[in-house]
């Protein structure tokens, strides 16, 4: 643990690692939905959706990294249990029960507009209190933003052939 990294947080630090392990959470959710979501998903434009759901698991994945290493760094212990994602989260996990085209983009995009939400505050939380959390939750967020960018222009195009066939 840096000693001194950590003394320059002005803010509680075990409120901030346990903010950090709820995200973290939310990060291995959302890179088991992307990536599961992409083994199953059916329907139009499917080959798309494949590609744009497993860039997106590989980014979740490096996300929870950036985390964890914040977290070690601040001398708190990452989660250490799959077990407690569910437990911990702050934006929850949609089973691809549905894996139809349509159903799985909406599931994502929802994820997606949670995870900007709870990166917002944190944002908010840090910006003067911790600015390396702070650069951390920044380069996350500017990523879920373009993240709900990119799967709301699939599912506006997949909307738009729909009506097209109509």
């Amino acid at each position: 643990m840096a000693v001194t990294g950590r003394s320059i947080v002005k803010m509680d630090v075990d409120e901030l690692l346990n903010l950090l392990n709820k995200a973290l959470a939310d990060e291995w959710l959302a890179y088991y939905q992307y990536w599961i979501g992409a083994k199953v998903v059916k329907g139009p434009m499917k080959d798309a959706v494949i590609a744009e759901l497993e860039l997106h698991a590989t980014e979740e994945l490096t996300h929870a990294q950036l985390l964890v290493t914040r977290i070690v760094q601040l001398g708190g212990t990452p989660v250490l249990s799959p077990g407690e994602w569910t437990k911990l989260t702050n934006c929850g996990y949609d089973a691809p029960e549905d894996p139809f085209v349509a159903v799985i983009l909406d599931q994502n995009i929802k994820g997606e507009q949670c995870a900007i939400r709870v990166y917002n505050k944190l944002l908010d939380i840090t910006r003067e209190s911790d600015p390396i959390t702070f650069n951390i939750i920044l380069q996350i967020l500017t990523d879920e933003v373009e993240h709900e960018e990119d799967l709301t222009a699939l599912k506006e195009d997949f909307d738009l052939m729909i009506e097209h066939r109509k």
